[in-house]
């Protein structure tokens, strides 16, 4: 099969045409959700000169990418809800892949930065501003984008190498994994990339846990830096744990595809990462960080009182 011309067929919305309905407008509601939720944190953090800091910061990229990771995916699926055919050319699938893949391996370095954040905050407050300059938090967001962006592009080349034999994906969207199950030949230099990125993520995984680890022990020490964790470490710790147990449903779908379980658990099981961090995060952050709280009130009361 000529990968250029190919045209790929996706499966997992076999089941949907009976409800095609409730399943679209239920999906446009969450996809609204995440866009409305997500700007309104951006707008909040970019306009007012108070949150201009750190901490804010990078909570405003970890918004960006979510808005990013989530136009990889619903655009096309409500397409594909109210069609009668699912498929994608492979230029096309090679594209979601890459908007996906990103979106996944930059959610991590920047919950990484976000956690050296929060331990040079409370572990070494005196430092604080020292260390956590201008500079510094530029070189940190410059390595959690450039790093991911890195290794999707190397992923997703090794892929467009590989020649086609079959053209169905048996899920939702396209995903590197499964368009590596479609080859002629061994994917041996595409499974050892990946075990290079699994490598790099659980690395940042494990410096999350150091930090956590180091912030909690200052913070049990006293009344105030235990507000400070609930206040600002609970929301990361939450936005960690649910993005981490999302990506490990996927990659449970991807390697444990099971035809035992039903079509909508795997389906699932495949979307979760693409619908809870990116829906939650702006609401536990909103809801947990008193500054936030404080500017959203305030925004929905000039517009209340405008109108």
């Amino acid at each position: 099969m000529e990968n250029s011309s190919a045209v790929l067929t996706l499966s997992g919305l076999q089941e949907a045409r009976t409800y095609r309905y409730i399943y679209f407008s239920l999906t446009l509601f969450i996809y609204l959700l995440i866009i409305v939720f997500n700007l309104t944190l951006i707008l909040i953090i970019c306009l007012e000169r108070d949150l201009h800091e750190p901490m804010y910061i990078f909570l405003c990229n970890l918004c960006i990418n979510g808005l990013w990771g989530t136009a990889g995916f619903y655009p096309k699926i409500l397409l594909d809800i109210l069609s009668d055919v699912h498929v994608i050319t492979f230029s096309a699938c090679l594209a979601q892949t890459f908007v996906i893949y990103t979106f996944v391996m930059w959610e991590i370095p920047l919950l990484a930065v976000m956690s050296y954040d929060r331990y040079v905050a409370i572990c070494k407050p005196l430092e604080f501003h020292a260390i956590m300059t201008p500079l510094m938090v530029r070189r940190l967001l410059l390595y959690a984008w450039l790093l991911p962006m890195t290794e999707a592009l190397v992923a997703v080349y090794l892929t467009l190498r590989l020649p086609l034999c079959r053209s169905h994906i048996d899920k939702l969207y396209c995903d590197n994994g499964f368009i590596m199950k479609l080859s002629c030949v061994p994917t041996t230099l595409n499974s050892m990339w990946a075990i290079v990125i699994l490598s790099v993520h659980v690395l940042h995984v494990l410096l999350i846990l150091y930090t956590y680890v180091h912030i909690v022990r200052v913070c049990l020490r006293s009344s105030e830096g235990r507000v400070k964790f609930m206040e600002t470490c609970v929301p990361h710790l939450v936005t960690m744990a649910s993005f981490l147990a999302a990506t490990l449903f996927d990659n449970m779908y991807s390697r444990h595809n099971s035809k035992v379980l039903p079509l909508s658990l795997r389906n699932f099981m495949a979307v979760e990462f693409l619908v809870v961090p990116p829906l939650f995060n702006p609401i536990v952050y909103g809801l947990r960080m008193k500054q936030i709280r404080t500017r959203v009130s305030k925004l929905f009361r000039n517009t209340t009182e405008e109108h």
